[in-house]
């Protein structure tokens, strides 16, 4: 059968609006199969690694696949929490609050989560949220800044979906919001609390995760916008530009990514002389490995093995309130038209794409 049966019932009943936010993912466990069969996806993505399959797959799985998964579960376990994965919890807090956020009790507003790699996968939250009556989907990207390696690929798997329903519902993405007002006062709250429980350090590093030099040439929008938000933020802080800096991390292979990369640049801190930093990810909605891991630990400790005297993590979003506000305020703004949450409005037949700020 090549389109998917619809839901069964319902079909006189008004449709539902949903909005469905989607994170990058995560291993369901901290294991090395449940990494290999989380890196085999990911990195199996054309969007994430842009090199020729002939070339990429016998290198994925005959050395990458081989050798990664032993030592990535070994970071995930440094970090693991509780109730598991940072990213997948703090996701599922973020969803719930936006789902206390945004329900006035005037419409039939569901929000749900997904995870473009690993579970819940998108594919299945959008059947999900289809069995429960909605008609109207928003994707809302946990991404500030647009990536095709990230915003894109989620489109993809959007797209993939629509591909086999056999009622495509109603679908808006958000694209990016890295200069949205909402999310720039997030950020700057949650700077400043973190400044009146310690002095603030000589300089704010904003380190934001990296991509091959090679898509800026291609047209991506991602180091133009992460600078972009960073520029916002020392404005809203009322920082001089000397105070802050923006760097890059997470490069993998050997080709050159963004510059200025993230630990020579606190390494060449510490070799000036400089004391004392405090280090933000503004492009990481919520904790997770590369946050945790590879700043609050590797990071700090090239900090301190260079001669820093103290390093300070502020910790992602999460569900802290602003952002959670500066979500449901998006994601209004991108319901005008369709419905609103918090008031019925005229239902128009809009679909794909939708920008933040419009």
């Amino acid at each position: 059968m090549r389109f998917r049966p619809e839901p069964t019932g319902g079909g006189g009943e008004p449709g539902r609006l949903a909005v469905l936010l989607v994170n990058l993912g995560t291993p369901d466990r901290a294991t090395p199969s449940a990494l290999r069969r989380y890196l085999a996806e990911f990195l199996s993505d054309p969007r994430v690694v842009e090199i020729p399959r002939a070339v990429w797959l016998p290198i994925l799985h005959g050395v990458v696949l081989r050798v990664r998964p032993a030592k990535s579960a070994a970071k995930y376990r440094s970090i693991w929490m509780a109730e598991g994965s940072p990213l997948a919890v703090w996701t599922a807090r973020q969803a719930d609050a936006l789902q206390q956020a945004l329900d006035s009790g005037a419409q039939r507003l569901l929000v749900r989560h997904a995870m473009r790699y690993g579970r819940p996968s998108i594919s299945a939250v959008l059947d999900a949220l289809r069995g429960e009556g909605a008609t109207r989907i928003l994707i809302l990207p946990l991404y500030p800044q647009y990536a095709a390696a990230t915003t894109g690929s989620v489109a993809d798997a959007v797209h993939r979906w629509a591909l086999g329903a056999r009622r495509v519902p109603g679908l808006r993405l958000v694209d990016d919001y890295h200069d949205d007002a909402g999310y720039i006062d997030a950020l700057a709250g949650s700077v400043r609390r973190h400044w009146q429980r310690v002095e603030p350090g000589e300089r704010l590093v904003l380190s934001f995760h990296g991509l091959p030099e090679r898509s800026r040439a291609l047209g991506d929008p991602y180091h133009e916008q992460c600078r972009r938000s960073a520029a916002l933020l020392r404005e809203r802080l009322s920082l001089p530009p000397e105070r802050v800096l923006v760097t890059f991390q997470s490069r993998f292979g050997k080709a050159k990514w963004i510059e200025p990369y993230t630990e020579p640049t606190v390494r060449a801190l510490a070799a000036q002389g400089v004391r004392r930093i405090d280090l933000m990810c503004p492009g990481f909605a919520a904790d997770c490995l590369e946050t945790l891991e590879e700043i609050d630990q590797e990071v700090r400790s090239a900090f301190l093995a260079a001669g820093g005297g103290e390093f300070r993590y502020i910790p992602c979003l999460n569900a802290d309130a602003a952002w959670i506000e500066a979500l449901r305020a998006l994601a209004e703004r991108q319901l005008q038209g369709w419905g609103s949450a918090r008031a019925a409005v005229e239902t128009t037949a809009a679909t794909m794409p939708g920008k933040a700020g419009s």
